[in-house]
């Protein structure tokens, strides 16, 4: 009896995702609650203020102060004060160790959504649904000066880290406006398009990121806010922006659920986050060691990323010596020897076991079940050619109720366009078009899963003759190229022999 050979599975190759340093780099986060270290970070949420360490599930510290919603808390570069916006419209400065503000700074008339530190320590800026944008003295608690310029809400600011009186406010009146408190007005005035969400200054201090509707803009300040890339990768309106630490690349939240992470040279997506709602805020912890993500639905997402692992150095085992190996490599058997050779035992899969028992039904079934039929479809279709090859194919097909024949058209419907299974596939179609034509009508589910398969191989056959079309075109232009070449190489062959024969005649 001949040795069974099992099922041979056509390999195809498969474009994989190409591994850049970004992808590497960014896919080491991972969610993980553990002990509590340094880099605070503060969350603002309803009334309160949460202070949470990097690796806390619950709050560390909170401050309560408000009547209504608080807004946009924000460290000093120290990490000794932090500064608070609200509902009311009054201001509040917390020094992290106490609980009751130091500072309250009264002079908005409507909610305040902007606060900051200026780069000097001493300052505060701030923007307001009552259009106006502010900046304070600390150890006064009073107001320095107040800009009108914006007629819409100024939603979103930040501050200069090079220079200490030079803040930027974005409004929903399209604008971002650049101002310096040495000055009674704003110095420049940005067009962004849309109601601004969020803006962002290099540390250097030329370039502005605004964001505002789908778009990303960057701008050169030192060339008086020239626009130098619009970026249109999110599907819905961005809401906030963030730098790491390096300042090579930019993230951008949305409420399309994505974290976009762009290079700062190229201005290309290196890599993104999917998150399960609509983002609201975005914050990246120094060492870019953790991303914090708040989100519509209440939920704030931590992602920490993965340390470095240290390779530590094991000790050397003691290898055999080398004439372990070479052992017996260069005997030669001697005439009166013999010689055993020792079988290899081969392990069959399930389909093959079926196979070499000639049970054609059911080595069908074993291939149909779904963790083969949709993640290694290779081997559905294989089975199917060593059926048809064997002449079981049909009795493999018949006799199958409602649910098997649902199944079957479900996957050749599917997979019925994909060139590398098309030429098996059509067959196992025609033949279950036969067997079960007489059964049309009989059954909803069946009826429409044929029409599906229909509209399938119609669409192919539109693509397919597209193609030709398209072959033909391209046939025509060649041959129309060629053509030319050749007249133009003639041409140039003829002139040739004529100045020649000239050249002869007149010496």
């Amino acid at each position: 009896m001949a040795t069974y050979k099992p099922v041979v599975v056509q390999a195809v190759p498969k474009l994989g995702e190409r591994i850049t340093q970004d992808l590497v780099y960014w896919r080491g986060y991972k969610i993980d609650f553990s002990p509590v270290p340094p880099y605070n970070y503060a969350v603002t949420a309803s009334s309160r203020i949460h202070i949470y360490g990097r690796y806390s599930q619950e709050p560390i510290k909170t401050f309560s102060r408000f009547k209504d919603a608080a807004y946009c808390a924000t460290y000093r570069d120290d990490g000794n004060l932090l500064v608070a916006g609200s509902e009311e419209g009054a201001i509040r400065l917390f020094d992290i160790s106490g609980r009751a503000p130091l500072r309250q700074f009264d002079g908005h008339t409507k909610a305040v959504h902007v606060v900051g530190f200026l780069s000097d320590k001493y300052r505060i800026f701030s923007g307001g649904d009552d259009y106006s944008s502010n900046l304070w003295d600390i150890p006064s608690a009073t107001e320095i000066v107040s800009y009108n310029e914006h007629t819409d809400y100024v939603r979103c600011g930040c501050a200069s880290k090079v220079n200490a009186d030079v803040f930027i406010t974005g409004s929903y009146d399209h604008t971002v406006k650049l101002f310096d408190a040495r000055t009674k007005s704003s110095v420049m005035t940005i067009e962004h398009g849309q109601p601004v969400e969020s803006v962002l200054l290099f540390p250097s201090g030329g370039l502005l990121v605004s964001a505002g509707g789908r778009y990303v803009k960057v701008w050169d300040v030192l060339k008086g806010g020239q626009l130098l890339v619009s970026l249109k990768n999110h599907h819905k309106t961005v809401t906030c922006l963030c730098l790491n630490s390096s300042g090579q690349r930019l993230l951008s939240g949305s409420l399309d659920r994505h974290v976009k992470i762009y290079s700062t040279t190229s201005y290309k997506v290196v890599h993104s986050f999917n998150y399960a709602t609509s983002i609201l805020s975005l914050a990246l912890s120094p060492e870019d060691e953790t991303i914090v993500v708040g989100m519509t639905n209440g939920v704030l997402n931590v992602k920490h990323r993965k340390p470095e692992e240290r390779k530590e150095k094991s000790q050397k085992k003691r290898k055999p010596v080398y004439r372990t190996y070479v052992k017996g490599r260069t005997y030669m058997p001697k005439q009166e020897d013999f010689c055993v050779s020792k079988p290899v035992k081969r392990v069959l899969r399930k389909y093959d076991k079926l196979l070499k028992s000639f049970q054609s039904s059911k080595a069908l079934d074993a291939v149909l079940e779904p963790p083969i039929r949709l993640y290694t479809p290779e081997v559905t279709v294989a089975v199917m050619q060593e059926l048809h090859r064997r002449g079981t194919l049909r009795s493999a097909l018949a006799g199958r109720d409602e649910k098997q024949i649902h199944l079957l058209l479900t996957f050749v419907a599917r997979r019925v366009i994909e060139p590398r299974f098309t030429p098996v596939l059509v067959t196992v179609a025609d033949m279950i078009t036969d067997i079960y034509q007489p059964v049309v009508g009989q059954s909803a589910i069946v009826d429409r899963q044929f029409l599906r398969l229909q509209e399938a191989i119609g669409k192919e056959i539109d693509y397919q003759e597209e193609l030709l079309e398209v072959l033909g075109m391209m046939d025509t232009l060649f041959a129309t190229f060629t053509k030319k070449r050749a007249t133009y190489l003639e041409e140039n062959k003829s002139n040739g022999l004529t100045e020649t024969a000239e050249t002869n005649t007149n010496n």
